[in-house]
């Protein structure tokens, strides 16, 4: 082996080490609950108009949906998380069974330390095994298509666990004040509209936590884009995060600052429905529950993901997953049936209140 190769050998081995250490730290963050935005989601401010005689039976209630272009038995996505790749083994381990064994969908966390390195961390076959039969979503970074990844390398993310679609993840305000962060974000337009046309499975666009508004939407929805993600303001926040792991006083001041950046959740899936009526819309972002998760779909939202909020029962064991999430598909079901709804058609049109103006 040349000495060009071994030099090269040692700096992507170094890189991926950098890279797992700041994924560790990131989890041990938001873990710890230190990562919470300052934002509120939105949700607070309305409420469904209770229905005191449903003339329904609870059981009867149809929860589920079709995404693409499978049917899941809710509509429930576990959003994308990660941590070093160890840890990340374990927790997309437990995910994927607790997810299969729900029928629900599965989004796996950034696949960059897999395609760079080779380190799966339970990002290979196996992961499609453990879950033959759901819809399973792979993820890299926008930010990393200015960093020569481009089609081959999404292929490949796609390939290596089988998914039935690709989430690229735009992250702008945890790139700018992280101190490493990429911060060149010029032409990813089109580098996303080539992506939708020659990758051969749908293309999810998703925020990490600060929103995608209406009018970025629109310019998705016409490259291309099939799925879109709002992942909005209120539950973690990158920023928070990123101020918390900052080495000096000055670094951490500019990434607190921007602690409850970002669109509401609910009002992000209402200017998305808006520009976008015929794209399938992911409400991410602060989901407590499944009253959360009714109103999520009452605003405009296909499928609700949720991330931070089972993130301790992944770290845990698939069946830790399974009993937070059968609480929350059956929080979800009482909603409906408080509401009169038979099904999701029926409480995407239940009367709502706007709440706010009681304090």
């Amino acid at each position: 082996m040349s000495a060009c190769r071994r030099l090269l050998i040692t700096r992507e081995r170094l890189v991926g080490r950098v890279l797992q250490d700041r994924k560790n730290e990131h989890l041990d963050i938001v873990l710890g609950g230190l990562g919470r935005s300052g934002a509120h989601t939105g949700f607070e401010s309305i409420a469904f108009e209770h229905v005191a005689l449903p003339e329904l039976d609870m059981a009867d209630i149809e929860l589920g949906t079709d995404f693409i272009g499978k049917r899941i038995n809710a509509p429930l996505l576990v959003s994308s998380m990660t941590g070093g790749p160890e840890r990340a083994a374990d927790i997309n381990r437990n995910l994927a069974i607790a997810c299969q064994s729900l029928g629900i969908a599965l989004a796996v966390g950034s696949q960059r330390i897999a395609i760079e390195s080779g380190a799966q961390a339970g990002l290979g076959a196996e992961l499609r095994q453990l879950a033959p039969d759901i819809p399973l979503l792979g993820n890299i970074g926008a930010a990393q298509l200015n960093l020569g990844f481009g089609v081959d390398q999404a292929r490949r993310a796609v390939e290596m666990i089988g998914a039935d679609a690709l989430i690229i993840h735009l992250n702008p305000l945890q790139e700018a004040v992280q101190p490493e962060g990429d911060r060149n974000w010029r032409g990813l337009l089109g580098k996303i509209e080539q992506l939708a046309c020659e990758l051969g499975v749908p293309l999810v666009v998703k925020e990490v936590g600060a929103g995608i508004s209406g009018r970025v939407a629109r310019r998705l929805a016409d490259a291309g884009v099939s799925v879109i993600d709002v992942a909005g303001a209120g539950g973690t926040s990158w920023a928070a995060v990123e101020a918390e792991r900052a080495r000096v006083p000055a670094q951490a001041a500019v990434a607190r600052a921007f602690a409850d950046w970002g669109i509401p959740t609910a009002q992000a899936i209402v200017e998305v429905r808006a520009a976008c009526p015929d794209v399938q819309i992911i409400g991410s972002g602060g989901i407590r529950n499944g009253v959360d998760v009714a109103k999520a779909i009452r605003l405009g939202a296909n499928v609700v993901g949720q991330a931070s909020g089972i993130l301790d029962a992944a770290i845990r064991s698939p069946e830790d997953v399974i009993e937070a999430l059968s609480v929350t598909m059956t929080q979800l079901r009482v909603a409906c049936f408080c509401t009169g709804s038979t099904n999701l058609a029926a409480l995407a049109a239940a009367p709502i209140r706007d709440v706010s103006r009681f304090g």
